[in-house]
């Protein structure tokens, strides 16, 4: 087969780094390394065990860095006592123009059956730590040449824009919906502002929902955008223009909502007037001084219950974050089960049963998804 040197080159750009020691190996992708900002990469790691004499367990992150950022798609772990396999899947987003390092940290951490078996056995009250050997290993950094989009550019992917206007013709001030949603991939389209402040009419917008889908290999977002606008008299809704640029195309292009027309109808005098006679002018009545007196007394009442609450609310967020940090130290079924049994049985009975189910049935279910509930819980 005749390959070209394009493709060469970009065949280059797939970095892999092999450690070949006397346990395991591992190797370290990154999909492209000349990349525009906020591209869209994929990061890919994979760990295999080696040395079948030993029980081997991992710990692996991308260090944090403000010229990146990373979102984890992917995570699958065979943690076969002598044949540890690890896979994982990042998406990361260079911020920065220029020349910038990608750094990792990765443990190493041996022991044998005999730990292991110690650290599953006794009651579950008995928690018992599994001892390891770590040992921290050098992960060669991986240098990325982050280029410039054109000026202008408010986009980054392959995105496409639709809208929806629920009606056309209004009576003054009512509110009209207005729904624009972007969805596609590349780096999430969140932008601040839509329209301009100054358009004239009264423009109501709530924070858009972000919608969130992880492939395998990367990630789609789908925003949208609810608003409502309204005004006494027709008026124009000008037409919006975002400039987006495609890294795998390297092509700029826009996305359009054509100008909206508004037919405002005016409402009746008549309507707008309060038919409700006023109180007569030298009407006497002290009824609005006990009702500030009752209102004064309800609010300090209310002040007091609220100062009250917040010192509760403080204590319980202090011992919730003490827990947390609890669960996310937790590394095993076993670990996290005596932990959940030993705070609050009745609390966590759906998470002890199901780990009762994994460790003692034939239930084998998800130890990172039933983790991830228990810390949800927590929130």
């Amino acid at each position: 087969m005749k390959h070209t040197l394009g493709k060469t080159v970009l065949s280059l750009l797939c970095i892999l780094i092999g450690l070949h020691g006397e346990n395991f190996v591992y190797d370290v992708h990154i999909s492209k390394q000349h990349p525009y900002r906020k591209e869209a990469l994929l990061l890919s790691i994979d760990l295999n065990q080696t040395n079948e004499d030993v029980v081997l367990f991992f710990h692996f992150s991308v260090r944090s860095n403000d010229a990146f950022r990373v979102e984890q798609i992917d995570s699958t772990q065979d943690n076969t006592l002598h044949h540890a396999q690890i896979h994982y899947r990042y998406i990361l987003y260079p911020l920065k123009t220029g020349d910038h390092n990608i750094t990792f940290t990765l443990v190493e951490r041996i022991t044998d059956e005999a730990k292991v078996a110690y650290s599953f056995s006794g009651d579950r009250d008995d928690f018992k730590k599994l001892e390891t050997k770590d040992r921290k290993v050098d992960v060669p950094s991986i240098l990325l040449h982050v280029k410039a989009v054109p000026k202008g550019t408010q986009l980054v992917g392959n995105f496409k824009l639709s809208y929806a206007v629920k009606r056309h013709q209004a009576e003054s001030y009512a509110p009209i919906a207005v729904k624009i949603v972007l969805e596609g991939e590349g780096y999430p389209p969140v932008l601040k502002h839509l329209f301009p402040k100054a358009h004239g009419f009264t423009l109501f917008a709530q924070s858009p929902l972000v919608e969130k889908i992880a492939m395998r290999d990367h990630l789609k977002y789908k925003v949208t955008y609810v608003m409502a606008v309204s005004h006494d008299k027709s008026f124009d809704l000008p037409p919006l223009h975002l400039h987006a640029f495609d890294p795998m195309r390297q092509k700029g292009y826009v996305l359009t909502l054509p100008k909206q027309h508004f037919e405002i109808v005016p409402v009746a005098a008549d309507r707008l007037l309060d038919k409700t006679d006023i109180p007569k002018p030298l009407h006497v009545d002290f009824s609005w001084l006990w009702r500030l007196l009752g209102y004064l007394a309800v609010f300090f009442a209310g002040y007091m219950t609220a100062v009250s609450l917040k010192r509760k609310r403080h204590v319980t967020a202090e011992k919730s974050d003490q827990m947390q940090k609890k669960v996310e130290a937790c590394k095993e079924e076993k670990a996290l089960l005596q932990l959940l049994m030993a705070t609050d049985s009745k609390r966590f009975e759906k998470a002890i049963n199901r780990l009762e189910k994994g460790l003692y049935g034939k239930d084998k279910s998800s130890f990172k998804q039933i983790k991830q509930e228990v810390l949800e819980q927590l929130i």
